[in-house]
């Protein structure tokens, strides 16, 4: 058994730790908001930098897909049909051997803008680009434009 000595002494310990004083609590949000004042921004770099290494990723996966296009039909998909042509089957090609994608949010930018198709003029080339988190042509860093022909 506890005798009354060892519970008159746990009490009072118990008694002299009720919690935190004011200072205390106030010194540990200072330390806290300064640990995200300093790290914050590094974060957030950090994810632009994540979208458009995403974005060079996925740049280079549809020009790929569109490899296996051409294989199957002997062209590539033509301006009017587009990147959509790797989802749908475009009127009037028998040799179609799609879907080339799983799901078509996969035709979208990390900022959810529609990737850009271009088919050259002799039909031999595309380019497949993305304007950035800008949406506009030309920028540097997260703005910078996307491209399978970098």
């Amino acid at each position: 058994m506890i005798s009354l000595l060892s519970k008159q002494r746990l009490k009072a310990l118990a008694q002299e730790e009720d919690g935190y004083t004011l200072l205390e609590l106030l010194v540990v949000l200072v330390i806290i908001t300064l640990i995200i004042g300093i790290a914050g921004p590094m974060v957030l770099r950090q994810f632009g930098k994540a979208k458009s290494d995403t974005a060079r990723a996925e740049v280079s996966r549809l020009a790929t897909d569109l490899e296996f296009f051409r294989v199957d039909v002997g062209r590539f998909p033509t301006q009017q049909e587009g990147l959509n042509s790797l989802l749908v089957q475009p009127d009037g090609v028998t040799t179609w051997q799609g879907p080339y994608l799983p799901k078509a949010s996969q035709l979208n930018d990390p900022w959810g803008r529609p990737y850009l198709y271009t088919l050259s003029a002799d039909g031999q080339t595309v380019t497949v680009s993305s304007l950035g988190a800008d949406g506009a042509v030309g920028g540097s860093g997260e703005n910078q434009d996307v491209s399978n022909q970098d």
